[in-house]
């Protein structure tokens, strides 16, 4: 190939999220966890059963309480977690001005969804798609799905791009130099707590045995952080947030840890949840919000989330790496 044909080379780029109910309605919500809990990437029990849980116990019910938290969080914009994930793409689409990059914001559930993107794709006759799921950790309930519905979809076409799949980044060198940046940056702007909690979602815990590396993933990248803002073993925790229903999931639970920490004398905490690649219900909500009120109950006297990177300048730099293939990026 001429280095001419190189530079023509048209490539498309998908910078995928978990996605939003597209109003903070129970109608919206329940179309949401609808198709987001039919999944059976996502809820790992056979399929005759759980359509009955499904339509029965959750679906009557839990739309309800999830209306309310969006609530709480829905801005003029919208869903926090999909404009901020589409303020990411454009400015990493600034960086791509003139060549021959298409870089688009999609959601594995709702709207925008993969499916028509890659329509517009195929329209284009690209040459090489490149998927980047916004989970820095790999999860089968997270990661596999989006590889899963880009693979289905594509399986139609008669000219198949070639494909590059980001699978995860959780150990990148950008990656955790840019959280850790941010968390030095709030500590410069509000003051340090004694203790900073870095916060996972859960997970069931039987999906490690079965083989998913999220947990492992998870602490290496708390590691990382850690080592990077040269923190003593005293002066951080790992915990897991988001538990649901009655099974074990990951621990330490992060609800647990808040409320026995005041107990032990640690009554003042910072929160960063680097799992997160924009601020959602499960941040803005669940850790700013419920979470706190949770500590200061428990006899906590100070506590801060600090946000997730966002489109900050730092994290648009990891996401240009990543679709460039950075060569400097070697598991640590």
């Amino acid at each position: 190939m001429t280095r001419e044909n190189a530079k023509s080379k048209k490539r498309a780029v998908l910078l995928v999220n978990l996605g939003s109910p597209s109003e903070p309605t129970t109608f919206a919500v329940r179309q949401f966890l609808k198709e987001f809990l039919w999944d059976p990437r996502v809820v790992n029990i056979p399929r005759f059963l759980w359509w009955i849980i499904l339509h029965f116990l959750v679906l009557p019910f839990r739309p309800l309480k999830a209306k309310k938290a969006y609530q709480k969080i829905w801005q003029e914009k919208g869903s926090p977690l999909i404009f901020l994930t589409q303020q990411l793409v454009d400015k990493v689409s600034d960086q791509f001005i003139n060549k021959h990059y298409l870089i688009n914001c999609v959601m594995r559930y709702g709207k925008p969804s993969i499916r028509n993107q890659l329509d517009k794709y195929k329209k284009h006759k690209i040459d090489e798609l490149i998927v980047i799921p916004l989970y820095p950790q790999y999860s089968s309930t997270t990661t596999a799905s989006v590889y899963d519905e880009v693979i289905k979809y594509m399986m139609k076409w008669r000219a198949i791009p070639s494909i590059r799949f980001v699978s995860e980044y959780h150990q990148h060198p950008l990656y955790i130099e840019a959280i850790a940046d941010s968390i030095k940056q709030f500590w410069d702007q509000n003051g340090r707590n004694e203790l900073l909690l870095i916060s996972f979602h859960g997970l069931p815990e039987k999906l490690t045995e079965w083989g998913d590396p999220y947990f492992d993933q998870c602490n290496q990248t708390a590691d990382l952080i850690a080592k990077k803002l040269l923190l003593s073993d005293e002066q951080w925790k790992i915990v897991f947030q988001s538990r649901f229903g009655k099974a074990k999931w990951l621990q330490p639970y992060c609800i647990e840890m808040l409320q026995a920490l005041p107990q032990q004398g640690i009554k003042n905490v910072d929160i960063v949840c680097p799992g997160f690649a924009v601020d959602c219900l499960e941040t803005l909500e669940e850790i700013e919000l419920e979470n706190k009120k949770l500590f200061l109950q428990a006899g906590g006297q100070s506590y801060y989330y600090i946000p997730a990177l966002n489109d900050s300048n730092k994290h648009v730099e990891l996401m240009v790496e990543l679709i460039r293939r950075d060569k400097k990026y070697e598991r640590i």
